[in-house]
């Protein structure tokens, strides 16, 4: 045996670890077989159910870790619990509180669970507000005598096994180790620390390393299968550190009509208040034999003043032009916040993003949103990234909300990574057409593709095919806008990779029956912007401004769309070309459906804890601060657009200020209104079938 292992406090740490590890997945087999709806356990594959257990335990060894770290004071020579009686009795008191507070986390969960079909997070906070009501309950509703019970003896159990390890660890005759065994010992055990904290141990991408996070455990898409495979104490600690968005019914209902007038729904609120209405087959219905594809494409770091057929006097994207011209060009199209995961929350849920910190897709408590997407039930339905999903815990509202979705990313392909963003989005969208190309033809799709590589590092990998980096002078780049050569050259590739696709889509054969959809999800930074109207820098919607794109030359006639739309129109405006009939929950509107008067777009130019927010249309903007103080209004075409109009325009400042404000209100509470009920995923996973 290697002479490090004879440490005692080595053994003695590792023995607590231990102890706690199989204490954790004794609970969990406690959970999974006495509070796991048995219908759950038995609607996927064994496989499936035994990787989500699995994930789990991983997750049980990182707070059985964390657990055990207060203890490597013990290696230092003031603390040796060898040596010290007081430093063994100040182990065991620590070991015990732990204990008596873990496990009572672990009954509280049981409970919760078994009450609520969620496990134990931040919203258990709620009944402590009303702890007298909360008691009464559970008196009413539990054997409190014998929870109580059950968890000071098993407590207790637990405390006497740490005692016992301990009294066999350290009151062994102690060995001499030598200095050199001593170090390796000590750095194989930090090795060993590092990983199991990490929770990965394979497809670690070392220029973006993510650890093992709550999503991972939603992989299946079943919520009560992904509850197996999360520890209760990590659980409550990530949702505590989430930011919960406050909203208030009260402002929901005050801004209603302003926001009811934009979706076309009647004056006066449904209670409970919300936005639900059924949308019917749209006579707008395209004419086709076979149900077209859906191919949605998220351009990274793409903003319209990028793009020459917006208006740059510079050849920096051929490719998009040439799809803007052959199809729908959206003059304004606007994300309503700046932030790639922000972006694929509006798209998919149709609901703008305002999280005040951190990113919506962040938010265990409402990762799991209805969308209009899953009215396309006829579609088989696949997510393409070049990096891990799991940065900003993205993968967690695809794979929670999108039922039946298929997901690539990060250690899916064949092509190695390039730089910290994976794979380069020429070989994306190589090895995306492939998969597409497999496909059934009788049966249509629907793909997203999210593309990384306009964005820095810029990485030009050598491997791209005959694409030539372009030597511009960067003194007459920054004069339009770029900040350097390489983001330059960036943009170009993406523009390059966009037109390879389209060839290969072409080759593939499923180029003709499919609707494509390309949106970029916010500009990069940029140096100035001379060619694009002075209002886009003076009021804070550079970044917002991106292209919008529909392209189907077989369905689609060309033309350019002036009127100011949002992301989220994407999703239900494509459902009303495919004829498709869905419950819309959210805020995104159907194009053709509009009048005049619901034109807009809603945008948030500032973020953070006291954003700016405002409501666009082609020709003016309404803008306040997020409680509607400093509320002004500006005609964005002319010479002055932070001129402030609302005196002079009093009936357009009302009705814009009330969208801008009604949005806000509304996005706020549809974070948690448009939660997809716990007891709805056994009928929703019947339903994907």
């Amino acid at each position: 045996m290697m002479a490090w292992l004879q440490s005692r406090r080595l053994r003695y740490l590792a023995g607590v670890t231990l102890i706690w590890l199989t204490l954790f997945v004794l609970l969990r087999v406690v959970f999974l077989l006495f509070f796991t709806e048995p219908t759950a356990r038995a609607s996927v594959p064994a496989g499936v159910l035994w990787e989500t257990f699995w994930i789990g335990v991983k997750f049980d060894l990182r707070i059985a870790i964390l657990l055990t770290l207060p203890l490597l004071l013990l290696l230092t020579r003031f603390f040796h619990i060898g040596q010290h009686a007081w430093a063994r009795r100040l182990a065991n008191a620590y070991l015990l509180l732990a204990l008596s507070v873990v496990v009572l986390i672990y009954f509280i969960d049981f409970g919760y669970y078994n009450y609520l079909g969620v496990r134990i997070n931040s919203t258990v906070y709620r009944y402590i507000k009303d702890a007298a009501i909360s008691a009464e309950m559970l008196w009413q509703s539990y054997p409190i005598v014998w929870i109580v019970l059950g968890w000071a003896v098993l407590a207790l159990l637990g405390w006497l096994s740490f005692r016992a390890w301990a009294r066999r660890c350290l009151e062994r005759p102690p060995v001499a180790i030598a200095a050199m065994p001593r170090r390796l010992g000590i750095t194989v055990a930090a090795v060993l620390i590092v990983f199991g904290i990490f929770g990965r141990f394979t497809h670690i991408n070392l220029e973006n390393p993510v650890p093992l996070r709550w999503n991972e455990a939603f992989f299946s898409g079943n919520p009560a299968v992904a509850a197996i495979g999360l520890n209760p104490v990590q659980f409550l600690y990530d949702t505590s550190q989430t930011t919960q968005e406050d909203y208030s019914v009260a402002l929901v209902r005050e801004y209603y009509a302003p926001v009811a007038k934009q979706l076309g729904l009647p004056e006066s609120p449904s209670e409970p208040i919300g936005f639900a209405r059924e949308v019917p087959v749209a006579p707008h219905k395209l004419n086709f034999e076979r149900t077209p594809n859906v191919v949605f494409i998220m351009l990274e770091s793409l903003g319209a003043s990028r793009v020459s057929g917006y208006g740059l006097p510079y050849p920096s994207t051929p490719n998009l032009d040439a799809l803007m011209q052959q199809g729908w060009k959206f003059e304004h199209f606007y994300v309503p916040v700046v932030g790639t995961a922000k972006t694929v929350w509006a798209s998919i849920t149709g609901i703008p993003d305002v999280s005040k910190v951190e990113s919506a897709t962040r938010n265990p408590l409402i990762s799991r949103q209805q969308l209009v997407l899953n009215a396309f039930t006829e579609h088989d339905k696949y997510y393409f990234i070049g990096g891990s999903a799991d940065w900003a815990n993205m993968s967690a509202l695809i794979k929670q909300s999108i039922h039946g979705i298929k997901m690539f990313e990060e250690g899916d392909w064949k092509a190695p990574n390039v730089d910290v963003w994976g794979i380069s989005d020429l070989d994306l969208f190589k090895e995306t057409d492939a998969i597409l190309r497999t496909l059934p033809k009788d049966k249509p799709f629907f793909a997203y593709i999210q593309t990384a590589g306009n964005h820095r590092p810029y990485t030009i990998p050598k491997n791209s095919d005959d694409f030539v980096i372009a030597n511009d002078d960067e003194a007459e780049l920054a004069k339009w806008g770029f900040q350097n050569r390489a983001q330059y050259n960036a943009v170009r590739l993406l523009d390059y990779s966009i037109g390879r696709f389209f060839e290969m889509a072409k080759q593939g054969g499923y180029h003709d029956n499919t609707i494509f959809v390309l949106f970029g999800d916010h500009n990069s930074r940029i140096t100035t912007i001379p060619h694009m109207a002075k209002f886009q820098e003076a009021l804070l919607l550079e970044s917002h401004h991106v292209p919008g794109i529909i392209y189907a030359p077989k369905f689609l006639q060309p033309k350019v769309i002036p009127e100011a739309v949002s992301l989220v129109d994407m999703m239900p405006t494509v459902a009303g070309m495919l004829g498709i009939p869905y419950r819309n929950t959210t805020l995104g509107r159907d194009l053709q459906s509009l009048t005049p008067e619901q034109e807009g777009a809603w945008v948030m130019p500032v973020e953070g804890a006291y954003p700016q927010i405002g409501f666009v249309t082609r020709d003016y903007m309404a803008r306040m601060n997020h409680d509607g103080s400093q509320a002004s209004l500006h005609q964005l075409y002319t010479d002055d657009p932070l001129k402030d109009l609302s005196k002079e325009q009093p009936e357009r400042f009302a009705d814009l200020a009330g969208k801008a404000r009604g949005y806000y209100e509304a996005s706020r509470y549809l974070f948690y209104q448009n939660v997809v009920p716990a007891g709805q995923a056994a009928t929703e996973k019947s339903a994907a079938k």
